[in-house]
């Protein structure tokens, strides 16, 4: 039994996010409004976490996870490939409407991503970070900082459940996610917090 905790951390605003494009491998910037909004949820965390400094802190390859991190005021311990978003082969770059244009009621939870990752594959790279943030909570708290769609299956697979039952959770850019832990059963403490914009 732990007191500590895994803090879930969705990158800020981007251009991509805000027109609802999906988003893996493209590095795209956070706006200057996501990055205001990645200062003020870096005061939300600090609220969350208390004072002690986080045992571990890893963060995604991509600028837009980096750059939120780092205005987050969280010194990253790592980069870790692993916490990259879905990777949605020919989808990136669209949105759902136009992607059912060709493929009705699509979504990345129920349908594949021609060329990208399944569902089972990003829950089992879910799983290799979880159990790497586990071994480290004996230490102090754990942050990771990501993606929506990546930290929703997070969630998921935290709580015992398939890596497509990530839909029912929502991480809008920027908001955190709290993974706690009660006498050894895995619990979702909060999911989703945000800060005002400033």
């Amino acid at each position: 039994m732990t007191s500590t905790r895994v803090f879930l951390l969705r990158h800020g605003e981007t251009e991509w996010s805000l027109s609802g494009k999906h988003t893996g491998r493209t590095d795209v910037p956070l706006t200057e409004r996501g990055r205001g909004l990645a200062a003020a949820a870096g005061e939300l965390g600090r609220l969350l976490r208390g004072d002690a400094l986080p045992a571990l802190v890893l963060t995604s390859p991509r600028s837009r996870a980096r750059d939120t991190a780092a205005l987050a005021g969280l010194h990253a311990d790592g980069i870790d490939e692993r916490l990259s978003e879905w990777d949605y082969g020919e989808y990136e770059g669209l949105t759902t409407p136009q992607i059912r244009e060709t493929v009705p009621d699509w979504t990345v939870w129920t349908h594949p991503s021609p060329g990208g990752e399944t569902a089972e594959q990003v829950g089992q790279r879910a799983d290799t970070v979880l159990a790497d943030a586990r071994a480290a909570l004996p230490r102090g708290d754990v942050v990771l900082v990501g993606h929506g769609h990546f930290s929703r299956v997070l969630i998921a697979r935290w709580i015992g459940l398939p890596a497509t039952e990530g839909v029912r959770f929502s991480m809008e850019a920027p908001s955190w996610a709290v993974l706690g832990d009660e006498r050894g059963v895995a619990r979702l403490d909060h999911v989703n917090l945000r800060a005002l914009a400033p």
